[in-house]
């Protein structure tokens, strides 16, 4: 299961917009759902679709509270500060949920509401 350096491996790459090094993460054929948007498949369209994202934002920071394993998945509590192109920041809470095979996740999915994100 991930320890402490594995998650903050994990966030860096996605604070730091580094879309190639965060898509190897995930296993060839992984899923990846971002709230109630469907889910993306394949490490080269969640690199797509991620980049996009980073697109559509200044640049985010993780803050990680709380994680927990059980059968293969692992799970994590944390509050993501996004900076919008504007230049304001909101701070939303979010939950993931990981699918492990081996030491690469098969599926990633996020539990937010990215509403106040994107709001006017």
């Amino acid at each position: 299961m991930p320890n402490r350096d594995w998650w903050s491996s994990l966030f860096a790459t996605i604070d730091g917009k580094r879309t190639q090094e965060f898509a190897e993460f995930l296993t060839h054929d992984g899923e990846f759902r971002f709230g109630s948007q469907p889910a993306v498949h394949g490490q080269a369209n969640v690199a797509a679709y991620v980049e996009a994202f980073f697109g559509m934002i200044g640049g985010s920071k993780h803050e990680l509270l709380r994680t927990w394993d059980a059968d293969g998945s692992t799970v994590c509590e944390g509050l993501v500060t996004y900076t919008r192109l504007d230049g304001s920041q909101v701070a939303i809470p979010f939950v993931n949920v990981f699918y492990l095979r081996g030491d690469k996740i098969a599926r990633y999915l996020i539990y937010i509401d990215n509403g106040p994100l994107f709001a006017g």
